[in-house]
Parts: C-alpha cells; structure tokens; sequence
C-alpha cells in the first residue's frame, strides 16, 4: 500500500542535504563497474575508425556499401541508416545503435542500485536518520549516472575530433543524452516499484522496447524519418546526424525527456515513504509453493531469464535472416571478409559470418551468467538470505539453487538463440544448435569466475563485471584490430572452435568445462567457510 509522507520544512536546500556525500560513496561503490562499461562502450567506439579505414578505404568503397544498406532493409533494422560516406558518419552508423544500448544500460542500473536497491536492503532508512535530505539519495544517482555519461562523451568527443570535431561532439553529447533519458526513467520506475528486481525488469523491458521501435522504423524508411523512430530515444541519436550536417535542436529532445522524467521522479520521491512504492506488490499465496531452495530462485529470476530468452531470440531472428545477404554486402571486399573469417574461422563467408554473430551472442550471455550468479550478493547483503538460511536451509544449497538457474539459464538462452538463427536462416538446424552450444564451456568459466568472487571476496564480486567487460572488448574489437592471437586468448572465447564449418575440437572444450568446475567449486568451498553478512 502507498504511504504519503508529510513534506518536511525548509528549502530546496535542506531536501538536498547529503548530497556530495552520497554522491561520493556511490562513485566508491561503482569504482569499477562505471569505468568498467564506459571503457568498453568507449574503446568500442573509437577503434572503429581505423577499422572502417582498412575496410573501406577509398571513397568509392564507401559509397557502395551506403548503398547497399540504403537499399537493404534487414541491415538498417540492425545498425540504422547511413548518412554521408566519411569514416566518421560511418562510425557513428557502425556503432551509435549498440553504444546508446550500453550507454542507457549503464545508466538505469546505477539509478536503480542507489536508488530502489538502497531501499529494499535497509540501508536507505539507516542513512535517512542522519542529516540527509528526502530527495538526496535520488539526487546523487542520477549525478553517479551523469558522471558516466559525461566521462563517455568527453572520451568520444576527443577520441573522434580527428574525424570532425563537430561531428564528434555531437556524437558524444547524443550518447550521454541517451544515457541519462534512461536515467530518469529508471528514477521514476524506482519510486513507482518496491523491488528493485522488477524495477531493474521494467526498465530494460522499456530498453529493449526502445531498439525494437528503432529496428521496425529504420527497416521502413532509409533516412530515419519513420514514426516509429522518432518514438525512440536510439532513433534521436541517429537522427542527430554526427558528421552528417549535424541537427544540433535533436539534443532539445534529450534535454526536455529528462528533464520532464527528473520533475516526475522528484515529485513522486517526495510523496512517499521510504520504502513503499505507488505500485502495490501483489501477495502471494497464503500457502506457498516453494518447497526448495531451488524454486524460490527460480521464482526470482524466471523474469529475467524470459526477457533475455525473447532478446536472444529475435537477435537470432534478425541475424540469421542476413546471413544470405551477406555476401552481397561484403562482395569483394578482402577486409571485412578477413574480419569475419578471423571471428568465424576460415570456412567459407557463411559459416563464417554464422560463427561469429553465434560468438557475438555467446559474448554476450556472459553479461546473463554475471548478473545471474552475483544476485547471490544482492540476496546476501540485502538481509533477505539471512531467514532463509535460518532454517533448515544449508547456504550450499542455498547458493546451488541461484547457480543452477544461472548456468542453466545460460544454456537455455543459447538454444533459444539457436532457434531464432534457424527461424531467420531456414537451414543447418544441427550445425547451428551446436555452434550455439559449444558457447557454453566459455560462458561458464566468467560464470564459475563470478562465483568465486562472491564465495571468496564477496567485497570484490563486482569485480566480475569488468572481467565480463573485457571478455565481450577483446571479443569486439580483437579481431577488427587483427589483435595478436597472444591478445585473442585471454578470453575464453578464443579457445573455442568456430562452428559452424571448422571442425569439433574437443580438447579445449574439455578443459574450459573443468576450469569452470573448478572455478564453481572453489566459491562454493569459500562461501561454506567464510561469515554471511547481512
């Protein structure tokens, strides 16, 4: 039930009191998550220029692939249209779709972590009895979340100005205006929920929602002007225009969404009490149904798990219905066809280009089996583990349950991939199941890492994060810089064979399996040994 609370005397001043200290703690606490994503999304951005110039040097290699993705719908659904042959407008079709996503991903979850999160563990209503005014907490997020998005701008907009300093200021600015539009929603949606688990849910749902809106109006039109898109902050970005006669009022469009969503939050931050929410959370059944361990974190993870499943298979969808126009994309290219077969292996374009949209999604799913294993941190120090393992509940089975949904989760979403590309491709059902299984040994060793992180040096688990932040760089960016193999074999994922074409190599597949059983095995041993905090 919402409770309304009783405005307090004073100021603007005294509701924003604490501020600078929240705001410095919650940089503390993100000291590694924060530079970790911005460093990738940034890294990913600028190596593109010099990727596109081995890719398409000269003037009239560019034009032609403008107009292969003028004309090919399938291609602006899933980076956009392009609107100027410079290496700069490339790089921002290339890579503006994926960098707003990770921006905006960045943003939501460091609101909702100092937001809704703070809330549900208690610690808000700890701070709140000190000197710490009602909209200081709120406040302070979202300046965490401008504080990512502003270093991301300054690190594109100077990592660009060789292409165009106009263009790459715009560029910048665009990117961190994504940031913070979803910034302020997640702001909002934290004073709507009472469970940071839903309020982390819905947001990404309105991402997701957001990229499919862009995909179904750029595949309409060839120059960004359907409805659809502009219903889209991702669509705003690329109807910016970076280094293509930059449309400097669409930064207008950033700059009033959150300001509208920043009024809305504040006034609903200052109607309600902490932790109570305008959402009522629906009760559950007088007798439950959760007998184990192992169903209550199925019942809190099944959401997640289905939002990423329906990610991964449209993702499949879209990428297995380019895969015939590929070549035609390519042609002649040498460059980019070494590219894919450095990503895929040597085993015609095809397959190639099959191995490495699969290892891209493998890539990916790293990010589920992180955030999967490390709710095990968030059940802990949030207080919320403490009754369950205060009955006849050990913590080893506690934490199996947890882990189980997490590698098993991962697995499913892979098939589930799978059957997307087979839906897009209409061909090669078994190879394709295989290519997206045989992600898994790699998948399951940042997973077995995160756990024992947690079981280990719980103060360090957020740690996992940059390790799966540079698994998914050294995967992006590696084989578009031709990076030494030396470079290529720190992640796991480079010990994998490229399926489908290349033949089965069991060997490395086995011995990524028993890292991962080891790595799993020694969490669960130190969470057996050491304290539980609450």
């Amino acid at each position: 039930m919402t409770t309304l609370a009783v405005r307090a005397p004073g100021g603007g001043s005294r509701q924003l009191a604490g501020t600078g200290t929240l705001l410095r703690f919650a940089l503390r606490r993100d000291r590694v998550m924060i530079p970790a994503w911005v460093a990738v999304n940034a890294m990913m951005i600028l190596s593109m220029p010099n990727t596109l110039k081995g890719l398409y040097g000269t003037a009239a290699e560019r034009a032609d692939l403008v107009r292969q993705v003028t004309t090919n719908a399938s291609f602006r659904s899933l980076t956009g249209p392009v609107f100027d042959t410079s290496i700069g407008a490339l790089t921002a079709w290339r890579s503006g779709a994926y960098a707003g996503l990770l921006a905006a991903a960045t943003s939501l979850l460091v609101v909702v972590r100092h937001t809704r999160d703070e809330e549900e563990s208690g610690r808000q209503e700890l701070i709140a009895s000190g000197m710490v005014g009602r909209r200081a907490p709120l406040t302070a997020s979202l300046l965490a979340a401008a504080v990512a998005n502003g270093v991301l701008a300054l690190l594109v907009a100077g990592g660009l100005a060789g292409q165009g300093a106009s263009g790459a200021l715009a560029f910048g600015l665009g990117l961190a205006g994504v940031g913070m539009v979803f910034a302020t929603f997640a702001a909002i949606v934290a004073q709507l929920t009472e469970s940071a688990r839903l309020a982390r849910g819905l947001t990404s749902a309105a991402l997701g929602t957001a990229f499919v809106l862009r995909a179904a109006g750029d595949s309409a039109t060839d120059d960004g002007s359907s409805v659809l898109t502009w219903l889209s902050p991702l669509g705003w970005l690329e109807n910016l225009r970076s280094f293509a006669d930059e449309r400097w009022w669409v930064l207008l469009l950033f700059v009033a969404a959150a300001a509208v969503q920043a009024v809305v939050a504040y006034e609903l931050a200052g109607r309600r009490d902490i932790g109570m929410s305008f959402l009522p959370t629906r009760p559950g059944p007088a007798q439950g149904k959760m007998g184990t361990a192992a169903a209550l974190a199925w019942r809190l993870q099944r959401g997640s798990l289905l939002g990423w499943g329906i990610a991964f298979f449209l993702a499949g969808v879209v990428y297995g219905g380019l895969t015939d126009g590929v070549a035609d994309l390519i042609g002649d290219n040498q460059g980019a066809r070494d590219i894919f077969e450095r990503m895929g292996g040597q085993s015609g374009l095809t397959d190639a280009f099959l191995a490495s949209m699969i290892g891209m999604l493998g890539l990916v799913a790293s990010l589920y089996i992180v955030a999967s294993v490390l709710r095990l941190n968030s059940e802990e120090t949030s207080g919320r583990a403490e009754p369950i393992l205060a009955n006849a509940v050990g913590r080893l089975r506690w934490a199996t349950g947890h882990l189980l949904v997490a590698f098993g989760g991962s697995a499913l979403i892979m098939l589930i991939a799978g059957l997307g590309f087979i839906a897009g491709y209409g061909k090669e059902a078994g190879p394709i199941l295989g290519a997206c299984l045989v992600q898994l040994p790699a998948v399951w060793v940042i997973g077995g890492l995160a756990a024992l992180l947690y079981g280990v040096l719980p103060r360090a688990a957020m740690a996992a994060w940059g390790v799966a932040g540079a698994v998914l760089l050294i995967g992006w960016v590696g084989p578009a810089l031709d990076a030494p193999q030396a470079v290529l074999n720190l992640s796991p994922f480079g010990h994998l064979p490229k399926l489908p074409g290349a033949g089965m190599e069991w060997p490395p597949v086995l011995i990524l399996l028993a890292l991962a059983a080891a790595l799993l095995g020694a969490g669960l041993a130190g969470l057996r040994r050491r304290d539980m905090t609450s």
